[in-house]
């Protein structure tokens, strides 16, 4: 245990101005007994609720006091004053310190009259709250094995909370946390819709569909610019997972870049650019349950009830990087320019028509099409669409059925899609279209003949399996958003940042801390893990205490989720070490750190006019449209003068 000054606490009374009836009916004999609530830990310097439920002789409540204090060195404060060592309550009711039981745990009683009732507490430094997701940062840094991190700092929080043991807090980990984050039905319906739409890429991967859809787009593509746009077109087609984006774009491609001397280096940056990016904002993807999961229990830690799918879809316009990486793919597409290290390899490839630099060592080309569609699998592109679209579909529909419903349940006269959506049971419309794709697929594979029912089967557990990784991440995810939640990590940080810094500057701050630990670790998802539960209670408090209020407040946290989705991506997007990044050389044959060298301008060019004309813009009042209209505008005037064509 940590040395520390033991502290006293301090009762402010709320129920005096709420309660003004109650207070003259209560007298010095009717108070039998108390139940004294506190948390299980609480922080030096770091306000914390305390409440006590008085009761009568017969057991029954009379009135619930409760206020908001805080521990500093040997006293306790009420948010407005200073208080001696005893407080009184009302009515006849005071709370002391009694005794510091052992280090770090003080013993509180509330006494009225002859009545006691006694409560212990743990008390520990505020700075100790962070250490937790420091140490998961930390070691994902150094070691680069997310889950390795994860595991360590949920252990961390648990040692905190419990003042236990190493040993008895590794237990905890798992009978207490990951237990109580696989209890919540939202959390299971997010894991086995995430698990099913897997189970559907797999399906399509290997009926044909996937490669079905690919040459319906590529089959116009004719002259350089051509190739260059129909492949950022079919990032966008790929939009439902970036493995499958990097896969086959990069190997259907390929063949027909190298024909009109395209440098493998622009392929690679086109289709990493449209991996990642495309599938972390579109409406339904395998990134999509990741996410909401995620501001689910940022939500939760608030105390707000919005629906977190409808969150996420009011933070879409405010993913600056991903919207403008895409639109950049597009505008040197169709310009036909480029600058840096790009313009080097274009023009080596144009004019002496090498493809990779002398002395590269392409990635290894280990992802052939035969390995993305079997051989004995004809393409056809609605293979892949009709489970698409009726994912799209059962989970359009189930929105509306069941937002409907809540609004007429609830008396309410507003049914815009907004109030619909937000009403709605998404979670429930997620499982549903996810479960209806996968139907889909296997009865259209079996039905033409393409797949055996056991070869459709085979490919649905091949895609459930790709998803696991990801959904473990999620579960730790959850069990350290539990951890900072229990230790006050928000509330601690809230504290000291308090009156330093403007909440308008927190989107831009998140991007970079969330840009740089991703470009560190390689890993988007494990970034969102540790980041999530820390900055939406971090925006939400800070928000309120500047006075931000409906709108504005909204506009401050909508900035900071999209920031941490947004900057995770970033950092991914130009990490050596990130998995679509590596994949998208090896699916483009090109030589991995070449790759790196050659797209890391044009990702700092985006993310540079994404937080300047987005995320700063945007907390200070101008709207999300205008911001991607005028970042677009401006990166088209950078490329047309600064750009050259090859």
């Amino acid at each position: 245990m940590l040395n520390y000054p033991t502290s006293l606490f301090f009762l402010f009374l709320l129920v005096s101005s709420s309660l003004p009836a109650q207070e003259p009916t209560q007298t010095t004999d009717t108070l039998a007994a108390f139940e004294v609530t506190v948390p299980t830990v609480v922080l030096d310097g770091v306000d914390f609720p305390l409440s006590v439920r008085a009761l009568d002789a017969e057991g029954d409540q009379l009135t619930t006091f409760s206020g908001s204090v805080f521990l500093e060195g040997a006293a306790i404060r009420a948010r407005d004053g200073v208080f001696s060592d005893t407080i009184s309550l009302a009515g006849g009711v005071f709370a002391t310190r009694t005794a510091v039981l052992s280090e770090g745990v003080d013993s509180i009683a509330v006494r009225h009259g002859s009545t006691i009732e006694k409560t212990s507490v743990r008390s520990i430094p505020g700075i100790v709250s962070i250490l937790p997701p420091l140490l998961a940062i930390a070691l994902a840094l150094a070691i680069r094995q997310v889950i390795i991190a994860l595991v360590a700092g949920i252990w961390l929080g648990a040692a905190l909370i419990s003042g236990g043991g190493v040993f008895t807090a590794a237990f905890r980990v798992f009978d207490h946390f990951v237990v109580n984050a696989l209890s919540s039905p939202n959390h299971v319906k997010i894991i086995v819709f995430s698990m099913l739409f897997g189970g559907m890429v797999g399906i399509i991967s290997r009926n044909g569909g996937t490669l079905g859809i690919a040459n319906v787009v590529t089959r116009y593509a004719k002259t350089p610019r051509g190739v260059q746009v129909s492949s950022g077109l079919l990032n966008i087609v790929m939009f439902f997972d970036d493995y499958a984006s990097c896969l086959v774009v990069g190997n259907l491609m390929r063949p027909i870049t190298d024909r009109l001397k395209i440098s493998r280096e622009k392929l690679a940056y086109i289709v990493d650019s449209g991996a990642a990016t495309v599938a972390s904002v579109f409406l339904i993807s395998t990134w999509i349950g990741y996410e909401v999961g995620l501001i689910e229990q940022g939500l939760n830690a608030i105390g707000s009830t919005k629906d977190a799918y409808s969150v996420f879809l009011s933070t879409i316009p405010y993913r600056f990087y991903p919207i403008l990486a895409l639109a950049f793919v597009f505008i040197v597409a169709i310009s036909g320019r480029d600058f840096g290290p790009m313009l080097t390899a274009e023009r080596r490839a144009r004019h002496e028509g090498k493809l990779i630099r002398d002395g590269s060592r392409p990635a290894a080309d280990a992802t052939q099409l035969s390995e993305v569609v079997p051989g004995d699998a004809k393409p056809r592109w609605y293979n892949g669409v009709a489970p698409i679209l009726t994912i799209l579909a059962v989970a359009g529909i189930r929105l509306y059925v069941t937002g409907t419903e809540s609004l007429r349940a609830s008396g309410s006269t507003d049914y815009s899609i907004s109030a619909i959506i937000s009403s709605s049971d998404s979670y429930s419309a997620l499982l549903w279209a996810s479960l209806s794709a996968c139907v889909v697929a296997v009865v259209m594979s079996v039905g033409e003949r393409v797949l055996t029912l056991v070869k459709a089967m085979d490919a649905w557990f091949v895609g459930v399996r790709s998803m696991l990784y990801a959904m473990l991440i999620l579960v730790l995810a959850w069990s350290i958003g539990a951890v900072t939640e229990e230790i006050h990590t928000a509330d601690y940080l809230v504290q000291i940042l308090r009156g330093v810094i403007a909440p308008q500057w927190l989107p831009v701050l998140t991007f970079l801390i969330a840009a740089l630990a991703s470009f560190a670790t390689g890993t988007s998802w494990g970034t969102m893990a540790i980041m999530m539960p820390l900055v939406i209670p971090l925006a939400h408090n800070l928000g309120i205490d500047a006075g931000l209020l409906g709108a504005e407040h909204d506009v401050i946290l909508h900035g900071v989720i999209s920031s941490v989705l947004a900057g995770a991506v970033f950092g991914d997007h130009c990490s050596p070490i990130s998995d679509t990044t590596i994949l998208s050389s090896m699916s483009s044959a090109c030589d991995h750190m070449d790759h790196v060298r050659t797209q890391l301008p044009y990702a700092v060019l985006v993310a540079v006019v994404g937080m300047l004309l987005g995320d700063i813009a945007t907390a200070f009042g101008v709207s999300p449209w205008i911001s991607i209209t005028v970042g677009i505008l401006v990166l088209i005037g950078v490329m047309l003068t600064v750009g050259r064509k090859a």
